[in-house]
């Protein structure tokens, strides 16, 4: 197959279309050849931990969570990541009592019949972050970005503490006083975005 000469292909590519769309087509090939890689491996969640959920784009870890990520409800309690809905510490739903269901709401019960038993909830930052790091920690600074058509909120578990959660130095980021930057959580409006 003989290669197209550049002068004719340029030029059959121009016809195509409008020059914003020539201009996005060339830089999504500019970007397909030069950086994609190299970006899709710096955002790969298991190789960069700085992406590991929406609106976060920075290296300070989670708190300390039941589930995969640290969603909170505004109080600080854990909620499931993917509905929103209440879970233990256990990483169980809960229902408006505090005892463990499955997902269509009915009791989960052991291998005897007997319901489970309630397992605590614990607010993660103030609580878990304290019993586990013994730190006086507290949710202070916040910022927002829309994740998923929602406003979400980012908020900052912060601790009078040198080093976060990840080993590294502590950042101020938007802690008062002299607390910095433990880990971080985030909180879901349900505001559109």
């Amino acid at each position: 197959m003989p290669r197209p000469d550049p002068a004719e292909l340029a030029a059959r590519l121009a016809a195509s279309g409008t020059r914003r769309s020539f201009l996005a087509r060339v830089g999504a090939v500019v970007f397909a050849v030069v950086g994609g890689k190299m970006v899709a491996a710096a955002v790969a969640p298991e190789e960069a931990e700085s992406f590991h959920f929406c609106g976060h784009t920075f290296t300070t870890g989670s708190c300390p969570h039941p589930g995969k990520h640290p969603r909170i409800d505004r109080h600080g309690l854990p909620l499931r990541t993917s509905d929103g809905r209440p879970i233990d510490n256990l990483g169980r739903l809960i229902d408006r009592t505090g005892d463990p269901i499955d997902r269509n709401g009915n009791r989960l019960r052991g291998p005897d019949g007997a319901p489970l038993a309630r397992a605590p909830r614990t607010r993660i930052c103030q609580d878990w972050v304290r019993e586990r790091h013994h730190l006086d920690a507290r949710l202070q600074g916040s910022w927002f970005r829309c994740c998923g058509g929602q406003i979400r909120k980012l908020w900052d578990c912060c601790a009078i503490t040198k080093k976060r959660i990840n080993g590294d130095a502590a950042l101020h980021g938007y802690c008062y006083g002299r607390r910095k930057v433990f880990c971080v959580t985030f909180y879901d409006t349900g505001l559109p975005c």
